[in-house]
């Protein structure tokens, strides 16, 4: 398997766990009660163009800001790895991770008439854990053509993120909440073990190993 496959790989588990759009489908249903077919649509879509753009955005520039506040890409890998491992944890026990959004955000999004921004593309689709996996990844490549595998991998997320969102009542109806608890778990073992990578290729970078 070639690097820039295997590269693309990591980056779409990486990118698509943390951004988790199964997980979101529950409070997508909430904050959009008693919206028509058409403006669930139009949210959705708004979201996910919004968050995709947010990802891009610290995916490319992320290094610019490295500099401006004087953190090293192996420190921020084990501070990225260190927020992932917590949002996994929070996947394997199948609850909502704060690092995301409180129960408080979800309530005044309910509240809210335009959520697609706030808090559907930020925090909940584009929250801190998936800015640092964008960074990180794009770290790890080194070249300007290995960030081409991370930038597809953030694209073709949140292309499947706005069907599953606008075909959210069917997935709900299928799943379930046991299948949306199980399909969490399984993602969060595997986001886990992403983290555990992230932190441990930091570290030898810190201690210069």
């Amino acid at each position: 398997m070639g690097p820039y496959l295997t590269h693309f790989l990591v980056s779409l588990s990486a990118v698509f766990f943390v951004v988790d759009p199964i997980g979101v489908v529950p409070i997508f249903l909430a904050i959009t009660a008693g919206d028509s077919e058409v403006k669930m649509r139009r949210t959705a879509l708004r979201a996910c163009l919004v968050a995709g753009g947010l990802l891009m955005f610290f995916a490319i520039f992320g290094g610019v800001i490295f500099q401006v506040f004087g953190v090293s890409l192996a420190a921020f890998r084990v501070a990225g790895g260190i927020l992932l491992l917590i949002t996994s944890l929070d996947m394997l026990r199948a609850r909502p991770s704060e690092t995301r959004t409180t129960r408080t955000e979800e309530q005044e999004g309910v509240a809210k008439e335009d959520v697609a921004l706030v808090p559907l593309a930020m925090p909940l689709l584009a929250g801190p854990g998936a800015i640092a996996s964008a960074m990180v990844l794009m770290s790890k490549g080194g070249t300007l053509l290995m960030s081409v595998p991370v930038l597809a991998a953030i694209a073709l997320t949140f292309v499947a993120a706005y069907f599953i969102l606008r075909a959210s009542h069917l997935v709900q109806r299928v799943l379930k909440q046991s299948g949306v608890a199980i399909l969490e778990r399984v993602m969060g073992l595997i986001l886990a073990a992403i983290a555990v990578q992230f932190m441990a290729d930091g570290a030898k970078d810190l201690l210069g190993l």
